[in-house]
């Protein structure tokens, strides 16, 4: 049969209607929304949210597999909020290593002299994302036992290990007291927060100060209010500073339920120079010292010589109070000190170094958008394509171990204590989690029914994105069911 013989161009024919059917169906398979992908839980909790379709981005992959599994909008540039903790703490474990810790340490210029410490003495921080009241007061104590009753000049609060900047903790949501909005500092202590106990006594609420802070008196005007305990109730407790002659007068207003029994807040009512200025008055004379001095900011001389310092837990147990507890303070802190390349430490630094390490490992993100390194952002972007790839560049390092304990467990521990409980996924799923109005978002490794172990990353920008929680936990429990 010879091509012009007209059997031959019929035959053809023939067989070409099933290749060009698979065409066609193949063509429609590309126009039809990866969404049909999606486990059929997955989309019957999305449709019950209500939450459009490209308002979601879904990506699934084994870490042993060159290909996901399932992609839906993967390339779509999103907010992680939250989950954005996790390109901060891989990059700092991964440059600055898991052994990294931070020093605060005191020096002064002169000797001491018959318990008598002439001149100034200095605190110099490092920008430790987590030096509480528990360390300075044995920082504090090391100095006592060496010696030290009185300082006959001030305490200077050096925090140039940081750039200065301006910081409004009202500017993300108009909540400043809320202790997830305070600002990082190179001296950060006790992460600028105040610890106060909420209870009901006869009938009475009441509020009281946990935090030793010398010079402050607390005014507790709470009112008690009827009925069930409310979801918002951190939010209905208000504060106000209020000058009294040489102390501070803090006025606690607003209401608690009875039923809300006994509560812990932490909350951030002074500015970073009143805060530590109370602080290490209040433990200093506690532990029976004396100051002619007061406290404030400054610079440490070159001729300042250490008397005592505190080292920091190490960076892969700092990285798991962060990850696990979503702990914003803390991640700004170490963002910064990830910008601490000799000058002062500041955001763009932090962001260029950021970058270029992502460069060295081959991960170029054109879409990335990085402001303050934790998350609690409304510009910082990113794909779930891109994340899931860092989560797959971090399976395979060297702190792969430090980096996925870190993670919060299902059912287990950290912001995931409470979720997944007694299903598929409780246990199975290392996995953050990430919360903003408008904004819920998830990332992390989950162990299928067969020993196997898939990064995924989820991302829901949308006004009902709160209600996609169900659909967040229902890819977790099918993939950890699946075999």
């Amino acid at each position: 049969m010879g091509a012009s013989d007209p059997h031959f161009f019929v035959c053809r024919t023939m067989l070409a209607r099933p290749f060009i059917l698979l065409l066609s169906l193949l063509a429609l398979t590309a126009s039809t929304p990866t969404f049909a992908q999606l486990p059929p839980p997955v989309v019957r909790a999305l449709q019950a949210a209500q939450i459009p379709l490209d308002k979601v981005a879904v990506i699934v992959q084994p870490v042993d597999s060159a290909t996901p599994t399932l992609a839906h909008n993967a390339e779509m540039v999103m907010n992680p909020a939250s989950v954005m903790k996790l390109l901060t703490t891989y990059a700092a474990l991964n440059l600055l290593g898991p052994a990294h810790t931070w020093q605060t340490t005191i020096l002064a210029e002169q000797p001491v002299e018959r318990g008598t410490l002439p001149g100034n003495l200095y605190l110099k921080g490092s920008g430790d994302p987590r030096f509480t009241v528990e360390h300075l007061w044995l920082l504090l104590r090391q100095l006592r036992t060496r010696g030290v009753d009185r300082i006959a000049g001030d305490i200077v609060l050096d925090r140039s290990v940081f750039a200065s900047m301006t910081f409004d903790p009202a500017a993300f949501d108009n909540k400043p007291l809320r202790a997830y909005n305070v600002g990082p500092n190179g001296l950060l202590i006790d992460f600028q927060a105040l610890r106060f106990t909420l209870l009901t006594t006869d009938g009475q609420a009441r509020a009281w100060l946990e935090s030793p802070s010398a010079g402050l008196i607390v005014d507790d005007r709470l009112q008690t209010m009827n009925g069930p305990c409310p979801g918002d109730w951190r939010d209905r407790i208000a504060l106000a500073l209020i000058p009294d002659g040489s102390s501070r007068r803090l006025e606690i207003r607003g209401s608690y339920a009875v039923q809300c029994g006994e509560r812990t807040v932490n909350l951030a009512p002074l500015s970073a120079d009143a805060h530590a200025s109370g602080l290490i008055l209040a433990l200093w004379q506690e532990l029976g010292g004396r100051i002619d001095g007061q406290v404030r900011p400054g610079q440490t001389p070159a001729t300042a010589v250490a008397l005592v310092r505190h080292e920091s837990a190490a960076l892969g147990e700092v990285v798991r109070d962060i990850n696990k507890y979503s702990n914003n303070v803390m991640a700004r802190q170490l963002f910064l000190t990830l910008g601490n390349d000799g000058a002062p430490a500041s955001n763009e630094r932090a962001t260029r170094r950021i970058i270029d390490w992502l460069r060295t490992r081959r991960l170029d993100f054109p879409e990335l958008v990085i402001d303050n390194g934790s998350g609690l952002s409304r510009s910082e972007r990113i794909s779930a394509g891109n994340m899931n790839r860092l989560l797959l560049d971090a399976w395979r390092s060297p702190v792969m171990p430090e980096f996925i304990a870190s993670l919060p467990l299902a059912g287990i521990d950290g912001t995931m204590k409470k979720r997944l409980n007694g299903d598929a996924a409780s246990g199975r799923a290392h996995i953050k989690t990430g919360t903003l109005n408008g904004v819920r978002t998830a990332a992390g490794y989950v162990l299928d029914a067969n020993g196997r172990r898939h990064a995924l990353t989820f991302f829901i920008n949308d006004p009902r994105a709160q209600a996609g929680g169900e659909a967040i936990d229902a890819l977790l429990n099918w993939l950890a069911d699946s075999r």
